[in-house]
């Protein structure tokens, strides 16, 4: 009877997910990218304290610790057996693929660089929604979407000095395998409460991330410092669980494609962050971009699919 009433409790929740409230959905999905704009800053941070693999394992177990708290504060039941596999591609993208291979390229990569793959994910995401769910954006999405893409692609790469790293191949493996998992996160979102999609992801990483995060950190070095503990804290809490609450719920109101638009303006957001705490400067190019990149944000909006 408990786990009926459960099971009933969690349809109601899924169901109540805001779809019919595209202004909040767009606003929930743009905290999740405000959040995600701080991602690089502060893992470059997390890396003044922690080695690479050190940071990504105990960023996800405390992460992870948040989640638990948040479910057992809620009673919340475990997930449906058939949406365990579509859980994996979520962990395997976005709590470990991601994190991993983009802490790995931020060793030699500046966060300038490394946005590029930010810029590319949400044209990723949502070819990967289009094969995954079946998602049909218009024509005139698809120009804006590309158009949008070029000029983030551009202006990252320009801030590089056009040269590639060998970074790059980091980065273009985490293009992939995150926006798999947005996708798939997305697509559960819909079926589930989105912030237990990646409650449930984060808590059932728990068996491989626990033992690699003390594995980690009897091989590397630690040596703490204020700037890398607070990019630790925020990976965990806004980057890794917060933020992708929010992002969820924004793309199970929105859609994924046009939830993935939103993410046009993460370069830039990391840009101006990477100026404020790294002390990276920018070129005149970057409001002409911004300008470029706002305008494809608002026609992808009113594209309808």
């Amino acid at each position: 009877m408990r786990a009926q009433s459960s099971a009933i409790e969690t349809t109601r929740i899924a169901v109540t997910t805001p779809r019919n409230r595209p202004g909040l959905g767009t606003a929930q999905a743009a905290l999740g990218v405000t959040a995600f704009s701080l991602t690089f800053p502060a893992t470059a941070w997390g890396l003044e304290s922690f080695g690479p693999w050190s940071l990504v394992a105990v960023r996800s177990v405390l992460a992870a610790v948040i989640a638990g708290v948040c479910l057992l504060a809620v009673d919340a039941p475990l997930p449906a057996r058939r949406h365990w596999a579509g859980l994996a591609v979520v962990a395997a993208g976005v709590v470990l693929g991601f994190p991993l291979l983009t802490t790995l390229a931020l060793r030699t990569s500046t966060t300038a660089h490394a946005a590029v793959v930010v810029g590319l994910l949400p044209l990723t995401t949502a070819l990967f929604s289009a094969l995954r769910v079946g998602s049909r954006p218009s024509r005139t999405f698809w120009t804006a979407a590309l158009a949008g893409a070029a000029a983030v692609v551009a202006f990252t790469v320009q801030q590089s000095g056009g040269a590639l790293t060998t970074a790059d191949l980091y980065l273009f493996g985490a293009l992939l395998v995150c926006a798999a998992g947005y996708t798939e996160g997305g697509r559960l979102a819909r079926v589930m409460p989105g912030w237990q999609v990646i409650g449930w992801t984060l808590v059932l990483c728990l068996p491989l991330t626990l033992p690699a995060a003390a594995l980690a950190l009897s091989y590397e070095p630690v040596q703490l410092t204020w700037h890398g503990v607070t990019g630790l804290l925020w990976v965990a809490a806004g980057s890794q669980f917060l933020g992708l609450v929010v992002w969820y719920r924004g793309m199970a109101a929105i859609g994924i494609p046009k939830a993935s638009q939103l993410q046009l303006a993460q370069p830039l957001l990391t840009l101006v962050w990477s100026v404020l705490l790294l002390g990276e400067h920018l070129t005149v190019a970057a409001p002409l971009t911004a300008t470029a990149v706002l305008v494809c944000i608002a026609v992808t909006q009113r594209a309808r699919g």
